[in-house]
């Protein structure tokens, strides 16, 4: 086994610079890699696949994501590698509105967010990492980590990469390494994913509609969304409620069936969309959390922490968020003279209760929306709903939304 220190590019062993090594070359890791070499850090990524990309279809990123971006010095490439669309409301299958958001100048700040394909904007954060502070692998499967203990030993990953099990020793793990963790199951081996209850068709289509609102339908069983991720594509999903693990030879056909009697547009949407086009993915989450995002010198951040249902909205901003707080709360103070711990104690103590309420909005939406079935059940659920106001509804979502996020741009 080869056994290395994480040293600055070019430095010398003595050199007084805090490293950090971060798994996983994802959302979440490339925004911390990129946060953490902002603040004055070495870095090294580990990433499993053989090279640096993103699979799946398209996501949004709300303000929070994007002020994410902007303090890591990308948000006009984000912007460039988006479209903005605004949440106009809920219907339900025949496009009758069950909560409709007015179109006001005044509120758009509120009700806007940004589509993006997720190739992009993981090209976005590479490209953002392209730092001599910064040292990527590729081809590394992380293996363990010894969590040392912040103020007295270090922390030691041990990968293999190449056919060689290699290991490093450095001042901060970053576990970045996604919902199926290999470092949280064994920090916290108790956190295990469950399956939420239903599965999701995902595709990104050539469309030429221009209209730059995002509509969730709301169906038995069914919830469908759709939304401009550039000027010339869609991004639209369904997830449906089914047990799991449930296949079928056809995907795309199998989803056409079962909005056939949807919409006019939602038809137009699945009826374009091919086979080769079209993913299918059970949707797991983490739920409740974890306990604790630190262990020793170990920091869990993205769906590594705190996996949430799709229907929260915010798995992308929470990934950038948590990444950007990496640099803000941890690797600026430790820089600055702050003791490790009492850096991690506060990530901690600022991120889990953001994210716990963000999970537990996706699990109430999920529970309100697609987890209805039909009957008397959805039509109470559709009464309701239209006698809700609308404004209480747009500042709850507003009040995550405008989380403000640090400047970490520290050259």
């Amino acid at each position: 086994m080869v056994h290395t220190a994480l040293r600055p590019p070019g430095g010398h062993p003595s050199t007084p610079r805090p490293t950090a090594t971060v798994v996983g070359g994802g959302i979440a890791g490339l925004a911390a890699a990129a946060s953490l070499a902002r603040a004055g850090w070495t870095v090294r990524v580990l990433e499993r696949a053989a090279a640096f990309s993103e699979v799946g279809a398209g996501l949004g990123v709300t303000n929070s994501g994007m002020n994410a971006l902007a303090a890591l010095g990308l948000g006009e490439q984000a912007r460039a590698a988006g479209h903005r669309v605004r949440h106009a409301g809920y219907q339900d299958p025949g496009g009758r509105w069950l909560a409709r958001f007015p179109d006001r100048a005044e509120l758009a700040s509120l009700t806007s967010f940004w589509g993006m394909h997720r190739r992009r904007l993981h090209r976005v954060l590479l490209d953002g990492t392209d730092d001599p502070r910064i040292d990527r692998l590729t081809g590394a499967d992380v293996i363990s980590v010894a969590p040392g203990r912040p103020g007295s030993e270090p922390a030691v990953v041990t990968w293999r990469r190449r056919s060689r099990t290699e290991a490093a020793t450095c001042d901060l793990v970053v576990a970045a390494d996604g919902i199926w963790s290999t470092i949280r199951s064994q920090l916290f081996p108790t956190g295990r994913p469950q399956y939420a209850g239903a599965s999701s068709w995902r595709a990104v289509i050539e469309d030429a509609d221009t209209d730059d609102r995002y509509i969730e339908v709301w169906g038995p069983r069914t919830s469908f969304g759709a939304l401009r991720i550039s000027d010339n594509e869609t991004y639209w999903y369904g997830d449906v409620v089914q047990p799991e693990g449930t296949t079928v030879d056809d995907e795309a056909e199998a989803a056409r069936r079962h909005f056939a009697t949807w919409s006019p547009r939602i038809r137009a949407l699945t009826t374009a969309t091919s086979s080769d086009q079209l993913i299918r993915n059970d949707i797991y989450h983490l739920p409740g959390g974890l306990p604790c995002y630190i262990s020793g010198r170990v920091v869990l951040i993205g769906d590594a922490a705190h996996a949430m249902v799709p229907n929260s909205g915010y798995g992308a901003a929470t990934a950038l968020e948590d990444g950007v707080q990496v640099g803000r709360l941890i690797a600026a103070p430790v820089a600055a003279g702050q003791d490790l711990g009492d850096a991690m104690t506060a990530f901690d103590r600022t991120r889990r209760p953001r994210c716990r309420r963000l999970a537990r909005q996706g699990l109430l939406l999920a529970r309100i929306g697609d987890a209805v079935p039909g009957g008397w059940r959805q039509i109470v659920r559709n009464t309701l709903l239209r006698r809700v106001p609308v404004a209480p509804m747009i500042r709850v979502g507003a009040r995550f939304m405008k989380t403000e996020q640090p400047d970490v741009d520290h050259r």
